[in-house]
């Protein structure tokens, strides 16, 4: 998952969800911010953030912040990065728990939901629901960093799916490297994780993966340890 152009900045602020002021190149650009999740311990006045430069002299902002410098830590904060980055794992069997599939395609419609990621191997069909995360405390990592009424009903719907014959995943993609663990975040979206811990019971499988990051790409990396 690779980026074409990319530029580095000093972040301002944040007026809304959507864009950010961002120091490049000595002067203030407003720029698109690729993650409408609240990231508030990583968009912090001074932070170092890398931008991707848009090739379209017609939209309306020129850069958008894909990754910010924790400390030494990059994180990737582009929240259509896990989706690219997961694919092309499943596609490349990186994901131990699934092997090599024999077909793979990004999403694919069922019931009231589109999945990010459908997959067949040795006659099964699967579906696979990717979730980005980027809050991290003390190496570990949780997700949402704020409440998703679409996440938990994506949980019932792969629940139904494994009802019905299907295999079931949530991959979790931690756009960050070396943490030690991943938990649902209890405090702040208590469905989300109680219907976690339920699609667990009812035989969805839950993994997480971190990530290599770099400055202008990210991939999977290696299995993280869910705790539940």
């Amino acid at each position: 998952m690779k980026y074409s152009k990319i530029k580095k900045g000093i972040f301002i602020d944040r007026p809304n969800r959507f864009v950010a002021h961002v120091i490049v190149d000595g002067k203030e650009e407003t720029v698109h911010v690729k993650n409408t999740g609240r990231c508030r311990e990583l968009l912090i006045k001074g932070a170092k953030v890398i931008l991707e430069e848009s090739g379209n002299p017609k939209r309306k902002t020129k850069y958008s912040i894909i990754a910010v410098y924790k400390g030494k830590i990059l994180i990737n904060m582009d929240s259509q990065a896990p989706n690219s980055a997961a694919y092309e794992a499943v596609k490349n069997g990186v994901i131990k728990e699934i092997g090599v599939p024999d077909y793979v395609k990004r999403e694919a419609a069922y019931s009231k939901s589109r999945f990010d990621i459908y997959f067949e191997k040795d006659g099964k069909k699967g579906f696979i629901e990717v979730k980005g995360v980027t809050l991290e405390k003390d190496s570990m990592t949780y997700f949402p960093d704020a409440p998703t009424q679409r996440g938990a009903r994506h949980l019932e719907e792969l629940i139904k799916a494994k009802g019905e014959g299907y295999e079931a995943y949530v991959l979790f993609v931690i756009q960050i490297k070396g943490v030690i663990g991943f938990s649902p975040n209890y405090e702040t979206d208590l469905r989300f994780a109680q219907t976690l811990k339920r699609a667990q019971e009812n035989g969805v499988n839950i993994i997480a993966y971190d990530c290599n990051v770099y400055e202008d790409k990210m991939e999977l990396n290696l299995p993280v340890k869910v705790i539940l």
